[in-house]
């Protein structure tokens, strides 16, 4: 068996497309109408749809027991664009213990959605503060290697 990928059921097909494509810039892989598969491999798919598929059990949203994870370097942009579009925040960005910047926000039909910076970035981040590699690795929980790497590819 292989795994493919995560599948969220929204209402409004037009306005989660809007949500994902133009405010998230997520590229459409797969555009099946009532279904959409994007690059990195998550769906949405329409919840009118989905309810036949599943013999018309019913669908709760805004459970907070999943979320969708993304990774970007400069995360404040998208929180900039996030704020213009009135998205609602769990929380707005926060470093984590182990310094890496994250926020957490809903799509528009109450699915998690976090974005945080890439590790490769927070490491590249906390040694341009002025961190040894070592206290990185100590602080992140990352091997040596990958911070040495990470550091390597961002100057």
């Amino acid at each position: 068996m292989k795994f493919i990928c995560p599948l969220v059921v929204v209402t409004d097909m037009d306005r989660s497309r809007n949500f994902y494509v133009n405010i998230l810039k997520q590229k459409v892989k797969y555009d099946f109408g009532e279904n959409l598969t994007f690059h990195g491999d998550f769906s949405i798919h329409l919840k009118t749809h989905f309810q036949d598929l599943i013999e018309h059990k019913a669908i709760r949203s805004g459970g907070n027991n999943f979320e969708l994870y993304f990774e970007m370097d400069e995360i404040e942009e998208l929180f900039e664009r996030l704020k213009a579009y009135n998205v609602a925040f769990i929380h707005k960005i926060q470093e984590q213990p182990w310094r890496q910047k994250v926020m957490r926000f809903y799509d528009p039909d109450h699915h998690i959605i976090e974005v945080g910076e890439s590790l490769e970035h927070l490491a590249s981040r906390l040694h341009s503060e002025g961190m040894t590699h070592e206290q990185i690795a100590a602080t992140t929980n990352m091997p040596l290697t990958f911070v040495l790497d990470s550091i390597k590819k961002h100057q």
